[in-house]
This record gives structure tokens, C-alpha cells and sequence, in this order.
């Protein structure tokens, strides 16, 4: 079996994602009928924004518990559970749309009913990866499961753009409602005995305190999760700025603002397939693709056409999904088994509950300044944070930064104490990096400098 597919030796996880495709194509479809809906209802571009913000807002409120629940209770069993409410949600928000009386404050409404499933079933979905394949495939995995989810980005907003033409937003919305039964099939079908299940989480007072003091404790993740944030918050926003763009700026219909979608997947595709082949996953990889991300958004933003728009956007997509898949894999092989669930509640709390706040601001963006802006902000805003994380966490470790030119691109590492000994030089480019004696017990818990943690 190839390299890139070898996840799919194991039963368990050829069924999860299995299921996984066929409900991650639906849930594409759903986005993009209901980004069309408010946009029909609205004709705001801050609708939008609020929609998308009350979606992710109960990821930013309830995250921390989730990840509690992720670890002290059967992971299956909170999966399906959140199966069944999200396609609730989506039955019901399809019934009001067939039926003609839906409003906008139904969209609000079941946003946000939505975003309280999302935000259980994230960490729990997140966590139960390494129970199926192992720490050795785990990061095969979150490269495999995001391609799966770029495939059906792929797929799913091109066929929500011809389904809403053909039959109307409310049946595509409820098509997706239907999708969640593979998940849940998937699941049943699992044999609980191949799982790699840790030992649960007792119940103890204080419990996600711990995970958050842990967390502050590793400046390594720390700074992975500050980058994150910041391109979650103000650039991961495109069925936003796309929708915008496509009407706003190019004038387009749904057919058009679907193909966006789906050609931006081609990019998070590739960037999923290329992350899947790597078997040691550094965090210099997420702050590097964090930059190149930010940069290739504002590039798109400066595009004159349609066509050139589409052509910039696989880039966006290939540098986006290179950053999420590395700082998933980094953040999941650098804790403990124990606090897996609280941890990547955390980091889906970071990465999905800055929305409420990043969304709605882009939207009034691109209301006050044009479509163009919500790019460039957003992906300025990505750079600047970035930046910004990899200079103060770097302090913590005991680290001084410097960028040097020549004789060839490099960050160029120096102790900050003097008994820390000779210097460090990392290169910045694609050669290896050379490393001569550093002792220091600032970096005893990652043996790694500067930028690149693994």
C-alpha cells in the first residue's frame, strides 16, 4: 500500500471514514445553501458574517467541557449523539426553507443549535483518530481525514451550486441531514476491541484548569496555538469572503460561488494528500505555512478577475490545509493521553471559537471597505499574529530571533543567558538544519530551536 494511504490498513478507520466522506460532501452542500439562503433573505454581507459567528460561537463557550466529555466518556458514543443533533438541525432548517417560512432569525437560531453539536463533536472526533490508528499512524491520519474533508469540499459546493439552480436551497440543506446516518452506521460497525482506547479520565474538581495550566506550560504548542488562532479568526473565512467576492466584486451566481469553493478545495486537497506523507510533523512547518497562507489571501484579494481569483485560490487552499493538518498532528503527539481530549478542545476552541468574534468584523469589513478588504485583512491580520507568537514564545524558551539574508535565508537562533553556550543557526529554506550545542533547561521538554518543534 502507498505511503500516503497507509492509514487504511486499519478496519476501524477505512469504516470512520468511509462514512466521514459521505457526510462531509453534505455538510458542504448545507454551507453553501445556507450561506446562499442569508444572502437571499439579507442581501448582508454582516448577516453573513453573524451566521457564520453564531455557528462557531458555542465551540469558543463550551469547548473546555467538551474536551472534558471527550475525555471521561466512550468516544463512540458521543459521536453519534452529535450525529443525530446536527442532522436535527439540518432537518428542521431544510423543513422551513421547503416550506417557505423561513426567516432570518431561524437561520440564527439554528446556527447556533448547530455549533453546540459541532462543538462536542470536534474534540471528541479529533481525539478518537489515535484510538483507531495508533500514535505510529496517527499523523497518516489527520492527513488522510483531512483530505477526506477537502474531497468533499471538492465535490460538495460545485453540487450545492447545480442543486440550488435546479431544486432550490431547502432540499440541499436537507439532503444533509440524511448523510449523518453513514457516520453513525460507520461507528456501529466498529470493532471496539481493535480501538486503542485510553484509560478514562477520572472525575476530579479542577480537571479542565489542568488542562489549560498543562497547555501553558508547553511554549512549544503554545506558540503553534497562537498562529492558529489567528489565521482560524481572521483568514479561515471563506464561505465568507468567497460568497462576497463572487457577488459582490465578479457579480456572479450560485453556480460560479460554488465552483470557488470547490477550486480552493483542490488546493486543501493536494496540501491534506502531502501532509499524509510526512511521518515527522515539525512545527516550523505550521508557522511557515501559516506566513505563505496570509500572504497567498492577500494576493487573492488584489486578483482583477474571476478567472484570475480561481487561479490564486488553490494556493490559498494548499498553504491553509499544509498549516491545520501540521498543528493538528503537532498538538496531538506532543500531549499526554490523558488530557488528549481537553488539549484539542482547546485547540478546536482556538481554531473554531475565534469565528464569532472574526467573522462578523470581516463582514463589516467587507460592508464598510469591499469585499477586496476581507482578504487583506484577514490575511494581514494572520501574518501579524503569526509573527507575533513565533517572537514571544521564542522569548520564553530563553530564544533571541534573527533573520539573516546571507550567505542564504536562515533564522539565526542565540541563547539569551550567557551560560547557555554556542550559538544556533536554523535555516529557514528547505536544507537541513545545522545544530551545534545548546544546554539549556528551557529546551530539555522539545530538544528543538527556535521556530521548529516537533
Amino acid at each position: 500500500m502507498s505511503p500516503t494511504f497507509r492509514a487504511f490498513k486499519v478496519r476501524n478507520f477505512r469504516l470512520y471514514a468511509s462514512g466521514a466522506i459521505v457526510s462531509n460532501v453534505g455538510t458542504w452542500m448545507q454551507r453553501v445553501a445556507q450561506d446562499w439562503l442569508v444572502l437571499e433573505l439579507t442581501h448582508s454581507g454582516t448577516a453573513l458574517g453573524i451566521v457564520t459567528g453564531l455557528q462557531f460561537l458555542p465551540a469558543l463557550l463550551l469547548g473546555p467541557y467538551a474536551g472534558l466529555v471527550a475525555d471521561r466518556l466512550p468516544k463512540r458514543t458521543v459521536l453519534t449523539c452529535t450525529q443525530i443533533a446536527m442532522a436535527s438541525v439540518a432537518l428542521v432548517l431544510g423543513s422551513l426553507t421547503i416550506a417557505g417560512v423561513v426567516q432570518p432569525w431561524h437561520v440564527y437560531l439554528l446556527a447556533l443549535l448547530f455549533g453546540v453539536g459541532t462543538a462536542f463533536d470536534a474534540p471528541t472526533r479529533q481525539s478518537f483518530v489515535v484510538e483507531m490508528v495508533g500514535r505510529e499512524e496517527l499523523s497518516n491520519a489527520v492527513g488522510l481525514n483531512s483530505a477526506s474533508f477537502n474531497a468533499a469540499r471538492l465535490l460538495g459546493p460545485a453540487l450545492a451550486g447545480l442543486l440550488i439552480n435546479w431544486i432550490g436551497t431547502g432540499p440541499v440543506i436537507l439532503i444533509n441531514g440524511f448523510t449523518y446516518a453513514a457516520v453513525i452506521l460507520s461507528l456501529r460497525l466498529m470493532r471496539v476491541h481493535e480501538l486503542h482506547t485510553p484509560t478514562p479520565a477520572g472525575r476530579e474538581k479542577g480537571m479542565i484548569r489542568d488542562g489549560m495550566r498543562y497547555l501553558w506550560r508547553r511554549p512549544d504548542l503554545m506558540m503553534v496555538l497562537v498562529a492558529v488562532f489567528f489565521a482560524g479568526t481572521f483568514g479561515l473565512n471563506f464561505q465568507l469572503t468567497s460568497a462576497l467576492m463572487a457577488t459582490q466584486v465578479f457579480h456572479k451566481g450560485a453556480g460560479e460561488y460554488g465552483i470557488l469553493g470547490s477550486v480552493l478545495a483542490i488546493g486543501s486537497l493536494s496540501g491534506a494528500l502531502l501532509a499524509a506523507r510526512r511521518v515527522r510533523i515539525r512545527a516550523r512547518l505550521v508557522i511557515g505555512a501559516a506566513l505563505a497562507f496570509g500572504a497567498f489571501e492577500i494576493i487573492s484579494a488584489l486578483m482583477p478577475t474571476y478567472l484570475t481569483f480561481a487561479l490564486v485560490l488553490p494556493l490559498v487552499g494548499l498553504a491553509s490545509l499544509t498549516m491545520l493538518t501540521s498543528a493538528n498532528a503537532t498538538m496531538q503527539l506532543g500531549i499526554e493521553p490523558s488530557m488528549r481530549g481537553r488539549v484539542m478542545a482547546l485547540y478546536m476552541t482556538v481554531l473554531m471559537g475565534g469565528s464569532p468574534l472574526g467573522s462578523p468584523f470581516i463582514g463589516w469589513v467587507g460592508q464598510e471597505f469591499g469585499a477586496r478588504y476581507t482578504l487583506i485583512v484577514g490575511g494581514g491580520l494572520t501574518v501579524l499574529g503569526t509573527v507575533g507568537s513565533v517572537l514571544y514564545f521564542s522569548r520564553r524558551r530563553g530564544l533571541a530571533i534573527r533573520p539573516r539574508l546571507l550567505p542564504r535565508p536562515r533564522l539565526e537562533v542565540l541563547p539569551q543567558t550567557e551560560l547557555l553556550g554556542e550559538k544556533a543557526v536554523v535555516d529557514a529554506g528547505p536544507q537541513t538544519e545545522v545544530v551545534t550545542g545548546l544546554k539549556s533547561e528551557a529546551l530539555d521538554d522539545t530538544k528543538e530551536l527556535g521556530p521548529r518543534v516537533a
